[in-house]
């Protein structure tokens, strides 16, 4: 018996191999294969074998080493990426879970009973103790995955997986690109704070001698308000800068996580004095966009709905489970393991979905949720390839701006000593310096904009591509 039994199970697992999935097939990107071209776009070619942007490694990106070090600690204190990391776990063991209910649990049980029956439900018409003891070895209602159910389940837990392992690595290109941008928002901060410093030096220093002029007849009282007004114009913006940096400071400790803050040595003095960042190449197809974390991790919820399909499918089909036992009983404790107390069982179950809507409703479900991982996983390549693009045109254009401002800082500066010049002569009234003095300091702070746009934008691209998970 035990022979016929163990055929009759390996024939069942046999068996057990079809599977009702629906067969996957990548679907098209639905963006174009080559970036955008035009009058905002780098029209320099694009390198036809420059390495994928996703296997530069962050540190060969963010060449200043203060930089590094902050990135480095907000990746082993960040709680979104710690919590990104649990996650993966997590989705980890609901995968092992999903793959062990393919393998029968084999479990060893041992029990003793003892009852007294009274004479008038004994079959002799006397009352007497009946004792019963027993050890069995068995698998426990086993169901044998004929359909392909439990191989659906386990596939789909796998994925989820997967896609939540992407996940994590998408989380840390994001507090990566993160820390970087903050960190060069930082340094701008305090750039544009020097700025309104030295502007407000001058104009106190101008007030002074605005009033020196006003006490012996040679300005009105008007220019006198006027150079007031300046004082403080520029005082309030001193404070503007210095609030902003310390919110920048503030944003850049919650990013890195740690207990401490980020100490001096490692803070940026000015953007000039942060070393430039690897020069990167996107390449001349869109193609790069399926390394990207959050590509993959939308094709891997799309790989787990098609699974789920699947397994809804074979969930209107015939479930076979089995239970069998071997083992030993006896009705004295010390006959246990004695000749001839052997006992075995064997109680396969077969259960057929006759009429169930619900069964038939968590179908349509599913094939429901599949279309809505298709139209996320294109829609997250769709969006990918704008960010691409909408980075590439600030590089296109971005140096053109700044050649521009620059130009305009110099203009405004010449007109700002010109207008000095002429007030002091007595030719111009104060308001073309007043005029020239906010003109200027607004064509550098511009400029700091710029500088900044130039730089977070190199980070953006560099993340949009995929770079900041190695």
């Amino acid at each position: 018996m035990n022979r016929h039994l163990f055929m009759l199970l390996g024939v069942l697992v046999v068996l057990g191999g079809c599977s009702l999935t629906p067969e996957y097939t990548r679907p098209e990107a639905p963006v174009p294969t080559a970036w955008p071209t035009g009058p905002a776009y780098d029209a320099s070619p694009a390198s036809t074998d420059a390495a994928p942007v996703a296997e530069i490694a962050w540190r060969e990106f963010f060449t200043d080493e203060r930089m590094q070090r902050v990135i480095a600690t907000a990746i082993e204190n960040n709680r979104d990426l710690r919590l990104a990391a649990l996650n993966v776990q997590r989705a980890r063991g609901i995968y092992g879970i999903q793959r062990a209910a393919l393998f029968p649990a084999l479990d060893a049980t041992a029990s003793g009973s003892k009852k007294r029956v009274p004479a008038d439900l004994s079959s002799s018409g006397e009352r007497y103790t009946a004792e019963q003891y027993d050890v069995n070895l068995g698998v426990y209602a086993w169901e044998i995955d004929f359909f392909g159910r439990l191989r659906s389940l386990r596939d789909q837990a796998l994925e989820a997986y997967l896609a939540t392992d992407e996940a994590r690595r998408s989380t840390q290109i994001l507090i990566v690109s993160a820390v970087g941008e903050t960190y060069l928002t930082l340094a701008a901060d305090l750039d544009a704070l020097k700025i309104a410093q030295t502007t407000f030096d001058a104009q106190k220093a101008t007030y002074s001698l605005v009033k020196r002029r006003y006490d012996v007849g040679l300005a009105t009282e008007l220019d006198l308000n006027f150079a007031q007004t300046q004082v403080d114009i520029a005082r309030r913006d001193m404070a503007r800068y210095t609030q902003r940096v310390a919110q920048d400071e503030n944003a850049l400790n919650f990013l890195v996580g740690n207990p401490s803050p980020v100490s001096g040595a490692n803070l940026p003095e000015d953007l000039a004095g942060i070393k430039p960042l690897r020069a990167i190449d996107p390449g001349i197809s869109s193609e790069v966009l399926l390394d990207r974390p959050d590509i993959i991790q939308a094709e891997h919820l799309l790989k787990a709905a098609n699974a789920n399909i699947g397994a809804a499918r074979a969930a209107l089909f015939p479930r076979i489970s089995l239970t069998t036992t071997v083992g030993t009983a006896s009705a004295e404790l010390s006959g246990l393991f004695e000749a001839g107390s052997g006992t075995w069982l064997f109680a396969p179950q077969i259960v057929m979905p006759i009429f169930d809507a619900r069964l038939w409703s968590a179908l349509d479900v599913t094939k429901a949720e599949q279309e809505i991982a298709l139209a996320q996983y294109e829609q997250a390549i769709q969006t990918a390839f704008r960010e691409v693009a909408d980075s590439l045109a600030v590089q296109g254009m971005v140096d053109e701006q700044l050649a521009a401002q620059q130009s305009l800082v110099r203009a405004t500066a010449e007109t700002y000593r010109l207008s000095e010049a002429r007030y002091l002569k007595g030719i111009d009234s104060y308001l073309g310096v007043l005029v020239a003095q906010r003109s200027l300091f607004a064509a550098q702070q511009v400029l700091v904009a710029l500088n900044l746009s130039k730089r977070a934008n190199q980070v953006r691209l560099y993340a949009v591509l995929g770079g900041g998970t190695h």
